[in-house]
């Protein structure tokens, strides 16, 4: 029997195989069931406090792959903070049968409700698009994507909506054997196009999909259709890559910030910051001051998400100029440029974007935002001495240094060094800044961000590059933490490859870094040949709890490599072609491996002299 203090309507009792408790928490009834494992109601043993408790499935519990992946989406998810999002409470990827554990949200989804009631009234419809921006705010601020964000995953809850199941979504198609190439994880209905792009080149899962998707939820709690409705998910899926979207029953700026969020290019969309500016920021439409007045604890969730994700404009501001100037908490600022009744302007505030500047200086790429012509006039300066002062805001970030030589090639380099200059870029890789997450199902492989750093994986041998820094530069030092997670796994850093490298069959230099040598290599097209070698001093362990700092010095004619800050040697470069690239990484095989996948690495803390 369902206990008397559960919301009975909403589960169902225990089954005979069901576990009675798992770890320290009582098993209570089912809350529903999914891909992964189930979902149960439960509390802690000599607690009333009732809690949502995900079980992974018994055929996956003996897979160790899908618990070492499992464990690091957990690791990212608690780091997700609890604005309009049910908080990760607890886990444990080591049980017999791995469980997460989150709060237990007392209400319906957002689809039984649109089916049971019908669209959502005005103040309810913008209470549910601010709840699922903020939810997108947190989320994606700690380098998580949903993937599958749809009106089920949204709860009603007393006080404002709350998103689940964000950060493990991943662990099933990211585990050998779970999801074939041709398969994709999410909801046909609220898929972004570029989900359905096979093009190798292209990022299948970003942040924009994300977007997308919530544009897809508004629409649904509005209009009862979602934008792209036919009659098979494969007609679905053809208007999603090929018609507008059908927003009848929308209105206002509304309408017009969710037509936004469905653009078919995922650079034209805004992003969730920007969405959640837009919503409550500047002159408010009469039912978003509604929804805010009218729900406290919705109003006080976004602002804090603004406040600990970017930047604001001061209440004097006449222009979308950004500024160092935290957003004050639990406050709105009424002169915040934003959601307006006649006009839609956003700032570019939740990622400062890569420097635009000219001549032998760095020449960055700032992704496009939804008013491009306006902001091609605005420019985020960070100077590095000033960090330390902007506080929390700015700890971390994507950072320039002064520009100046890169370090002497003769002496080894460490940490420890005073007289080196500042790195011309510095990316931490525990979230998105320069490189960014990206996935291609037919090639099985990834790029995501999981417990502080950057994995790259594939599922058989050949290689995979993560999207990253797009200047492309001749001499270089470059830097960064290596962590060799599988088995003759190797990690890849590229370097002179030109954006049509691999296009023209010109190419680029590959140094592989294996578990006992480093490999020098010639890419051209589909053919890698190597060069030369150097056998490491230390061997590199599997899964070490500190990475590998490699460091390579490219100036001529040739690269010295070091292995954490002692000179390993020298190899030469002989191709004369190959003079100006990109600085690239990457997942690749040893090579004496032959199909004894999967092969995975991770990157931390990339610094680049130039």
């Amino acid at each position: 029997m369902v206990d008397s203090t559960m919301p009975g309507e909403r589960t169902q009792p225990l089954r005979p195989h069901d576990p009675a408790a798992v770890g320290e928490y009582e098993l209570l009834g089912r809350l529903g069931e999914g891909g992964m494992g189930t979902v149960y109601l439960g509390r802690k043993k000599s607690s009333e406090i009732l809690v949502a408790v995900k079980v992974v499935r018994l055929d996956l519990a003996h897979d160790d792959e899908f618990r070492l992946r499992f464990r690091s989406e957990v690791e990212r998810a608690q780091q997700v903070p609890p604005f309009c999002t049910a908080e990760v409470l607890d886990a444990d990827p080591d049980h017999e049968q791995p469980y997460l554990v989150v709060e237990f949200v007392d209400g319906p989804t957002l689809a039984q409700v649109v089916e049971e009631r019908g669209p959502l009234t005005s103040a309810n419809l913008h209470s549910v698009a601010i709840g699922v921006a903020t939810a997108l705010t947190a989320i994606h601020g700690a380098g998580v994507i949903h993937r599958d964000l749809k009106p089920r995953n949204v709860l009603l809850a007393p006080g404002s909506p709350k998103v689940i199941d964000f950060g493990i979504a991943r662990a099933m198609s990211a585990t050998s054997g779970n999801t074939r190439p041709d398969q994709m994880v999410g909801t046909v209905a609220y898929m972004a196009p570029e989900r359905f792009d096979t093009d190798s080149d292209s990022p299948v899962v970003t942040p924009a999909a994300d977007v997308f998707a919530w544009g897809g939820v508004v629409a649904y709690a509005g209009t009862g259709k979602t934008p792209f409705h036919a009659d098979s998910p494969t007609a679905t899926a053809a208007r999603i890559l090929t018609q507008p979207p059908r927003l009848d029953g929308l209105s206002g700026p509304l309408r017009d910030l969710v037509a936004h969020a469905l653009e078919k290019d995922p650079a034209n969309r805004p992003s969730a910051r920007e969405l959640l500016d837009l919503l409550i920021s500047g002159d408010r439409p009469a039912a978003i001051s509604a929804a805010l007045a009218d729900q406290p604890d919705l109003r006080a969730a976004a602002v804090e998400a603004q406040a600990v994700t970017g930047y604001a404009l001061p209440p004097t501001a006449t222009a979308p100029v950004p500024v160092l100037t935290p957003a004050p908490l639990l406050d709105i600022p009424p002169g915040l440029v934003g959601y307006d009744e006649n006009v839609i302007v956003t700032v570019p505030i939740e990622a400062v974007p890569e420097p635009t500047l000219t001549g032998s200086e760095l020449s960055g790429r700032p992704r496009r935002r939804v008013l491009p012509a306006l902001l091609a006039t605005v420019t985020v300066l960070i100077l590095a001495a000033g960090v330390g002062m902007i506080g929390l805001l700015l700890r971390d970030e994507f950072k320039t240094g002064p520009t100046g030589p890169a370090a002497s090639t003769s002496t080894p380099v460490t940490e420890a060094t005073t007289s080196e200059p500042a790195p011309q870029v510095t990316d931490k890789l525990d979230r998105a800044r320069v490189w960014s997450a990206t996935e291609q199902n037919s090639e099985q492989a990834s790029c995501e961000f999981a417990g502080g750093v950057l994995v790259a994986r594939r599922e058989d041998t050949g290689i995979y590059r993560c999207r990253g820094l797009k200047t492309e530069m001749s001499d270089v030092t470059v830097e960064v933490g290596v962590r060799l997670d599988r088995r003759l796994s190797c990690a890849g850093i590229w370097f002179r490859l030109a954006d049509h490298a691999i296009d023209d069959g010109l190419g680029g230099y590959q140094l592989r870094v294996c578990e006992k040598d480093v490999h020098l290599a010639v890419h051209a097209g589909n053919d890698i040949k190597v060069q030369d070698q150097l056998h490491l001093p230390k061997s590199i362990p599997f899964f070490a709890a500190t990475p590998t700092r490699i460091r390579l010095k490219v100036h001529g004619n040739s690269v010295e490599v070091f292995q954490d800050g002692q000179s390993v040697g020298t190899l030469a470069l002989t191709d004369s072609r190959l003079t100006v690239g990109r600085v690239v990484l990457g997942v690749c095989n040893d090579p004496s491996a032959s199909g004894q996948g999967p092969y995975e690495v991770a990157f931390s803390d990339i610094k680049l002299w130039y």
